[in-house]
């Protein structure tokens, strides 16, 4: 492990953390790499995800700070779904390079799978290398690609669904 990734801290996110995740993602919304998501959030809006068992939230802390989050959320409501989760992560722009995204997912997987989740899955845009390589590197597998999947400012946007399997729903 670099000394970067050693100098992380990952712990379950709290509601003092609510300022900095929803900083952290409305850095992401405006880079326009990482979402389809064009309207800021608030405080208020990112604090509701906060207190799921099945949908961990988990924070990354360098050097005092948060510097990115993992967090779970309902793939879909019916009740045959309730082990599958969506999920999103988010580096400070400040704290890329430095292995955060690789010690959130570090955590994150053992803390989905301790919730009941048999698998966790993503989109992610096919120029997004970064998280492509992030995700590989943890053991996800690219499924497919929904092309045109919807429009960010106007323009048409494929992305790549990436999938882990977690508990017994792993094939020996």
């Amino acid at each position: 492990m670099s000394d970067h990734a050693s100098a992380v801290l990952v712990r379950p996110a709290r509601l003092e953390d609510v300022p900095s995740i929803t900083a952290i993602y409305n850095e992401g919304i405006r880079g326009r790499t990482a979402t389809f998501e064009t309207r800021e959030r608030t405080p208020d809006e990112v604090r509701r995800w906060l207190g799921e068992p099945r949908h961990p939230v988990l924070v990354a802390e360098a050097d005092a700070r948060v510097v990115g989050w993992v967090a779970a959320s309902t793939y879909r409501p019916r009740a045959c779904y309730a082990g599958i989760a969506e999920f999103s992560v988010y580096v400070a722009a400040s704290a890329r390079g430095r292995r955060v995204g690789d010690a959130l997912l570090a955590a994150f997987l053992p803390a989905c799978e301790a919730a009941g989740l048999w698998k966790v899955l993503s989109r992610i845009f096919p120029e997004n290398e970064a998280s492509r390589r992030l995700c590989a590197r943890h053991g996800f597998r690219e499924v497919g690609t929904y092309a045109r999947h919807a429009r960010l400012d106007g323009a048409w946007r494929d992305v790549v669904i990436v999938e882990r399997l977690l508990g017994d729903a792993v094939e020996t």
